[in-house]
């Protein structure tokens, strides 16, 4: 009991993820800033304002259902939390459970629920729009991203643990370099980057479901984005890499995956627009999920015929 409670709230829990994450963050506003030609913030820029945001007063909507609005970004943190462990107590070959990947799959789904909830709670008119487009925006990519995880579990021999997809890296077969490459775009919509941006959109709603947060609340939100911009690439290392590996040079060939797909994720963040709620669930419906099914369609066929390329 003792090791599950350190795991949580140290190791790999709490502590180490809100750490990489928000450090995960400085190299996104860098990167963003060396795309915009300026310098960027110091290391420590993201958690002097996380400190900031804190210290701050909390504001609560006068209507709207407080209960729900603060322990909204309580349960987002949890979540996060939660998936971080258990990712790295399963690349760390510490045994976990069975079915551990699909309950981080659920997982992964509480902190953009929870932004709904929030939303929703605080009786504010353009959050309540923000939550209405991130609930679209789940019922769009949510759908290709479960089927490129099945193409992972077909890959490796229908293993529904985070160790066993692990061992079976998939990226190196066409149908697994289309899922990593369908997975990289949804991860994007997770995180609620640009281009699909469009539950916040600070231009057109004001930050959306976040417009009546303010001090210790905000602040949670805040890191528990932070934690998944860390995890969501460890998790797509974990599924579609072959996993992390903490002997020799496993720790600079992880480092080195990790950096090349936060980068990847904020160059595409600052290079592209943003699109309407229909634009996006139309390119997740209409392109990406066909692509999905085929990709399965083809680890299917590879695995009856013995054709690991496929």
């Amino acid at each position: 009991m003792a090791r599950m409670v350190f795991a949580f709230l140290i190791f790999p829990g709490f502590v180490f993820s809100s750490i990489l994450g928000l450090f995960s963050t400085w190299v996104d506003r860098k990167v963003t800033a060396r795309v915009q030609w300026r310098v960027g913030p110091p290391l420590l820029q993201p958690f002097y304002d996380f400190l900031k945001l804190m210290g701050k007063e909390t504001l609560l909507p006068a209507s709207g259902n407080r209960v729900v609005f603060l322990a909204a970004p309580v349960v987002s943190l949890a979540a996060v939390t939660l998936v971080s462990m258990i990712l790295w107590l399963a690349n760390l070959t510490v045994s976990t459970f069975l079915g551990d990947l699909i309950v981080v799959v659920y997982l992964l789904l509480i902190p953009s629920l929870s932004l709904i909830l929030g939303g929703m709670a605080s009786g504010n008119p353009l959050a309540t729009t923000g939550a209405s487009r991130e609930m679209k925006l789940i019922l769009a990519y949510e759908l290709p991203f479960l089927i490129c995880l099945a193409v992972v579990i077909m890959k490796s021999g229908l293993g529904i643990t985070l160790e066993s997809v692990a061992r079976s890296p998939s990226i190196a077969s066409v149908s697994g370099a289309l899922a990593a490459v369908i997975s990289l775009l949804c991860v994007q919509a997770k995180l609620g980057f640009t281009p699909f941006d469009v539950a916040e959109a600070e231009t057109e709603i004001m930050s959306g479901p976040y417009i009546e947060y303010s001090g210790a609340p905000l602040a949670l939100f805040k890191l528990s984005q932070a934690i998944l911009l860390f995890e969501l690439p460890v998790f797509l290392i974990t599924v579609f890499l072959g996993g992390i590996h903490l002997a020799g040079w496993g720790i600079l060939w992880f480092v080195l995956e990790y950096v090349a797909i936060l980068a990847l994720i904020v160059v595409i963040k600052n290079t592209n627009p943003r699109i309407r709620i229909d634009q996006a669930v139309r390119f997740f419906w209409r392109y990406l999920t066909p692509i999905a099914i085929v990709a399965f369609l083809l680890a299917a066929i590879g695995q009856a015929l013995g054709l690991e390329w496929l």
